[in-house]
């Protein structure tokens, strides 16, 4: 019986981080990340740890809907991508992380099916350490987990838990989300140093 393989996408997060932290802007629309790419990288790693047969990764991408409103041309795009959108509408409160409390319940979710037996890899699009709680419960659970972020932009408390297992994809260079270099700066290891890439 093949893992299942969940993809939860805190695309807040991403744009967010992205755009104040990566480019110091609101990003162009050829700067945002491939949706299709980063569910080509996952379904990959699927069928990595399947052997060859992994299951579709079941994506979920979170929005925050609490105006009452979503960006329907993007919702269409992220279906025809096989990306089901979780529009989620809180109380109107501002301070209130309605894409956040959506992810946490599903890690949750995905923990206690763990428990129960029922392993899966899960895959989470975020920089965010709000899920550090769910993370540590699906690794203590025997879950395989995977961040796909910007390393140097990630919550530190939350990359500490490599030591216990997480795996952290960079969203550029392991992912190959984009279509074009990103203006970071970033510590390179030096087996990744690629001098083709600066001169």
């Amino acid at each position: 019986m093949n893992t299942a393989t969940y993809l939860l996408v805190d695309g807040e997060n991403i744009d967010a981080t992205l755009g104040m932290s990566v480019l110091g802007r609101r990003p162009e629309p050829e700067e945002r990340p491939r949706w299709d790419r980063v569910l080509s990288f996952c379904d990959n790693l699927s069928d990595s740890a399947a052997g060859g047969e992994g299951d579709d990764t079941r994506a979920l991408f979170f929005l925050n809907a609490t105006s009452g409103h979503m960006p329907m041309g993007f919702v269409q795009a992220l279906l025809a991508m096989d990306y089901r959108p979780i529009p989620l509408a809180g109380r109107g409160s501002h301070d209130e992380k309605v894409v956040d409390i959506g992810i946490q319940r599903t890690l949750d979710a995905l923990a206690q099916r763990a428990e129960e037996g029922e392993q899966a890899l899960v895959l989470l699009g975020s920089h965010d350490g709000d899920y550090i709680p769910q993370v540590e419960r699906l690794l203590a659970a025997g879950s395989s987990v995977g961040v796909l972020a910007f390393r140097e932009f990630l919550n530190a408390q939350l990359a500490a838990l490599e030591s216990k297992g997480l795996t952290i994809y960079d969203l550029e260079t392991k992912v190959h989300a984009f279509t074009i270099p990103l203006p970071r700066v970033r510590i390179i290891p030096l087996e990744e140093y690629d001098p083709l890439a600066f001169i």
